[in-house]
């Protein structure tokens, strides 16, 4: 079980968090519990999540892997756009370097915007090289297709893959499954639902709630249980402002879900 910090900026993740001490004790405790993968990106903020991350863990312990990615950018209004050339790929790393204090990001992911114009092949040879000169320790995968899978592993050494899944989502099972095959560590984003739907379909599905009334537990443990129990390669990064949302996540991990719960949930 590891930790997101996207929720840690401001609303729609733009801006400062809305309490700033709480984001701070919310990392501390993650980790004095014991968390040793954290998930963030310079594009968080931007550069709130980076900030936040190094104000409260630095020097990092020496076990912690910090997980961020490139590939994105925003502007001055909070939207997001697709920063794929390699150039970008390049200062995207530069920057999570001094936000975060690193001579080194121990993984960085490639987000693969769906409307990038850049050739997939060409956005991988630029990460390798990255990699070579020493800027990133690992190179993992984010928002990519089967097809791009396996062209990235014909080229690369995969560190992980990043993906959508999720009970409501699982349209992405060929990736995950070729992962499983693999032994690529799979890392689920928007495990309860996406963060820009409220809603959270996840976590008010019916066989969710009726599972967790059953087991004594939470809809959202029910839903991170569920993904822990898919496969052993699988890693998870909810994220949370809350320091008590944050202890509900971490006790997911030892929630074990019995043959009538899986056979209930989708």
């Amino acid at each position: 079980m590891g930790f997101g910090a996207m929720q840690l900026p401001g609303p729609g993740v733009f801006g400062p968090p809305k309490d700033r001490e709480s984001a701070l004790r919310v990392l501390r405790r993650a980790r004095d519990a014991g968390v040793n993968h954290i998930d963030t990106a310079q594009f968080y903020g931007p550069d709130v999540a980076n900030a936040l991350l190094r104000e409260a863990l630095y020097p990092y312990p020496d076990d912690l892997v910090i997980v961020s990615k490139v590939g994105a950018a925003r502007d001055d209004q909070g939207q997001w756009h697709g920063a794929q050339r390699p150039e970008q790929l390049r200062a995207g790393v530069e920057a999570n370097l001094e936000s975060l204090g690193l001579e080194q990001v121990p993984v960085v992911n490639l987000r693969r915007h769906p409307d990038s114009d850049v050739p997939f092949s060409e956005q991988l040879h630029a990460m390798e090289a990255l990699r070579e000169e020493g800027l990133i320790g690992h190179i993992g995968l984010s928002n990519v297709d089967l097809e791009q899978y396996r062209t990235a592993q014909s080229l690369i050494d995969i560190a992980c893959v990043q993906n959508p899944y999720n009970l409501a989502d699982t349209s992405g099972q060929d990736v995950f499954d070729a992962c499983r095959a693999d032994g690529v560590p799979f890392v689920p984003f928007f495990p309860l639902g996406s963060a820009f739907n409220p809603e959270k379909p996840v976590l008010r599905a019916p066989s969710v709630e009726a599972t967790a009334q059953r087991l004594g537990a939470t809809p959202a443990q029910v839903a991170l249980a569920w993904l822990l129990q898919q496969a052993p390669m699988v890693l998870l990064i909810p994220g949370t402002s809350s320091p008590e949302h944050l202890e509900e996540n971490l006790a997911a991990a030892h929630l074990v879900l019995d043959q009538e719960a899986l056979a209930m949930l989708p």
